[in-house]
C-alpha cells in the first residue's frame, strides 16, 4: 500500500526551506492522465484535487490591445513617410524618363520651350547634387584601388573614343552620311561619364557604388582638358573646335557645381542636410525634361530615314561600349574575386555616357545642327542619362 502511494505520487516537488519562514503546503503534480497540455490539473492537498484550469491565450483582437497612437505620432509617421518618399525619389527616374518621353512624342509643344540655352545650366544644376551628395571619405577609401580606377578611366577616354570613332566611319563611309553625324557619334563618345553608372552599380553591386562614384568623378573634372583634346585628334581636321571656348564651358558646367557642392557640404553640413531632401525630386525632374526636350525639338527628324539610321548607330554603339568593357576589365581581373561585379561597374563606367554635357557642347560649339542629332538620341536612349 505504502508502495503503491509512492508510485502514485512521486512527482511531489517540495519548496526550499528556509530558518526564518515556514513551510508551504506541497503542489503535487500527477505525471499521467494529463488530458491536454494546456490543461494541468493543481492539488494543494493529498486527496482532493481541485477542478482543471485552462490556460488560454489571449485574442490578438481582445480588449486589452494596445491603444492606437496618438494624432502627434500618426502625423510624425506621415513626416517620415513624405521624406522617405523626397529620398527615394530617384528610384522613379525610369518611369520619369519614360513618361517624358512619351509626353514628348504624343505632345511635342509640352517640352520645346526647353531650348538649348536651358542645358548648361540643367546639367551644372546635376553636377551640383554630385557635390553635395559626395563625401571625402568615400573616395579616399576608393582610392586605395588604383589598379580599378585606371581601368576604369582607360576604358572611358580610351576604348570608348576609338569605339565611338570607328562608328563614325562606319556612318560616312559605308552608310554614306554626313560628317557632321559622324562628328555627333564621336562627340557622344569622347565626353565623361554618367552619374546613371553609380547608381546602376548600386543596384547590381552596393559595394561598388564609391568606386563608381571615384570613377565618374575623375572622368568628369579630367574631360575639362580630354574631351576638347580627343575631339581636336578625332575630328578636329573635318570640323572647326573652339578648345579655349569648350575648356571654358566645361569648367563652368562641371567643375565650379562640383567644387561648390563639396564646399558646402564640407563648411555648410546643416544647410545641406537640408537641401539633400529637394534635391533628388528636382534632379528627377530636371533629367526628365532633359531628356525629353530633345526628343520634342528633333521628333520629326528622329522619324526620318536619317533619324533610324543614327539611332541605330547610337544603340550599336552603346551595347559594343559595355561589352568593351565587360571584356577589358574580365582580362584585368581575371585572378580577382570580385571579378564579376568589377566586371559590371566598369561595363557601366565604360558604355553609360554624359550624353545631356555632349548635347550642351553640340548646341554650343557646332553651328549644324545635325551633330546634336547623335546626342539627343543618346539622351533618350536607356542606356545613358547625367
Amino acid at each position: 500500500m505504502i508502495s503503491s502511494g509512492l508510485n502514485r505520487f512521486h512527482c511531489i516537488r517540495y519548496p526550499r526551506l528556509s530558518l526564518f519562514q515556514r513551510p508551504k503546503p506541497p503542489i503535487l503534480l500527477p505525471c499521467r492522465n494529463i488530458s491536454s497540455p494546456l490543461s494541468i490539473p493543481l492539488y494543494s492537498h493529498l486527496f482532493h484535487p481541485s477542478p482543471k484550469i485552462p490556460l488560454k491565450c489571449a485574442s490578438l483582437h481582445s480588449s486589452d490591445s494596445p491603444p492606437p497612437d496618438p494624432p502627434a505620432t500618426q502625423m510624425e509617421r506621415k513626416s517620415m513617410s513624405i521624406l522617405e518618399i523626397l529620398k527615394q525619389s530617384n528610384s522613379y527616374l525610369p518611369h520619369v524618363l519614360l513618361a517624358s518621353i512619351l509626353l514628348a512624342i504624343l505632345y511635342p509643344p509640352s517640352l520645346t520651350w526647353f531650348t538649348s540655352r536651358y542645358y548648361a545650366p540643367a546639367l551644372g544644376f546635376l553636377m551640383f547634387a554630385v557635390g553635395v551628395n559626395s563625401n571625402e571619405n568615400d573616395f579616399l577609401e576608393a582610392f586605395k584601388r588604383p589598379a580599378e580606377i585606371t581601368t576604369g578611366y582607360f576604358g572611358q577616354f580610351v576604348v570608348k573614343p576609338l569605339l565611338g570613332y570607328l562608328f563614325c566611319m562606319i556612318a560616312v563611309t559605308v552608310l554614306g552620311l554626313s560628317t557632321t553625324v559622324g562628328a555627333g557619334i564621336v562627340l557622344v563618345a569622347c565626353v565623361s561619364g554618367a552619374q546613371l553608372s553609380s547608381y546602376a552599380t548600386f543596384l547590381t553591386d552596393p559595394q561598388m557604388a564609391p568606386l563608381s562614384i571615384v570613377m565618374t568623378s575623375l572622368s568628369t573634372a579630367s574631360a575639362v582638358f580630354v574631351t576638347p583634346l580627343l575631339l581636336l585628334l578625332l575630328i578636329g581636321k573635318r570640323l572647326p573646335i573652339d578648345v579655349k571656348g569648350m575648356v571654358y564651358s566645361i569648367t563652368q558646367i562641371v567643375v565650379v557645381p562640383i567644387a561648390v557642392g563639396l564646399l558646402l557640404n564640407r563648411f555648410f553640413p546643416r544647410i545641406c542636410n537640408v537641401i539633400r531632401l529637394f534635391l533628388p525630386p528636382l534632379s528627377v525632374l530636371v533629367a526628365a525634361i532633359c531628356a525629353g526636350a530633345p526628343l520634342a525639338l528633333h521628333v520629326e527628324t528622329m522619324k526620318s530615314p536619317l533619324g533610324v539610321a543614327i539611332l541605330l548607330l547610337v544603340v550599336a554603339f552603346h551595347l559594343s561600349s559595355f561589352i568593351a568593357g565587360y571584356i577589358l576589365s574580365g582580362f584585368v581581373f581575371r585572378d580577382s574575386l570580385d571579378v564579376k561585379a568589377l566586371q559590371r561597374t566598369i561595363s557601366f563606367e565604360t558604355g553609360i555616357q554624359s550624353s545631356l554635357f555632349a548635347l550642351a557642347l553640340a548646341n554650343k560649339f557646332f553651328e549644324d545642327p545635325v551633330v546634336a542629332i547623335a546626342p539627343a538620341i543618346s539622351v533618350i536612349s536607356p542606356s545613358s542619362y547625367t
